[in-house]
């Protein structure tokens, strides 16, 4: 539901045999060509003239921050079984900046973690027929937006696609929704700790290991 903002730089791809553990903190610099950029980073950009840039670089004094701001969202790792049940294929969708995520979103007042979980699968990939799981983790991240500090955080449940012939209609400000091959999945999804709760995701569906905790 919620149109997702991030930064407009693609990460170089790393082997998949290298990936290992659980995620839950993005901080490692995009200078770091070699990891996948964080779940979440100030990305609002203006068009201007190279001499604008060139003096607001020179004399641009850094906002002093006047607020914290916490936002609370959650989304989930949507899996299907493969035809002949032998593998499982990961849904992602393709945001605005194209890059390929997890349906997740802003957690509204009055809602659980996991309500809004299946609210946004919903409303993000046309999905009714799933099933919550287990919830696998927390993500935490934090950017500035002006003079305002912004805490987020994701929680991330695994969640199973029931009808084989429900087909994922993208909402209108996505690039792109499609299913992949768990392992295409693994190199294409665009942010380091959710690719890990990836990892712990198919953990957990070979073991068929849904118990909390």
């Amino acid at each position: 539901m919620d149109q997702k903002t991030n930064p407009p730089r693609r990460a170089a791809k790393r082997p998949s045999s290298s990936r290992e553990g659980n995620v839950l903190n993005s901080r490692e610099p995009l200078e770091r060509r070699n990891l996948k950029v964080p779940e979440a980073l100030p990305t609002e950009r203006y068009k201007e003239s190279a001499f604008s840039r060139l003096k607001s670089a020179v004399f641009r004094k850094k906002t002093t921050i006047q607020e914290i701001v916490r936002e609370p969202t959650s989304g989930g790792i949507v899996f299907r079984y493969t035809k002949d049940g032998k593998d499982i294929e990961i849904l992602l969708i393709q945001d605005s900046k194209g890059r390929w995520t997890i349906p997740k979103g802003h957690i509204e007042p009055g809602e659980t973690a996991k309500v809004t979980a299946r609210r946004e699968i919903e409303e993000e990939t046309g999905l009714r027929n799933v099933s919550i799981l287990v919830w696998l983790g927390k993500i935490h991240f934090k950017y500035r937006r002006l003079d305002k500090l912004v805490l987020m955080t994701t929680q991330v449940y695994l969640v199973q696609s029931l009808d084989s012939h429900e087909r994922p209609i993208a909402e209108k400000w996505m690039k792109g929704i499609k299913w992949f091959s768990f392992n295409e999945a693994l190199d294409i999804i665009e942010y380091e700790d959710i690719e890990k709760l990836m990892l712990l995701a198919k953990k957990k569906i070979r073991s068929g290991d849904f118990k909390q905790g």
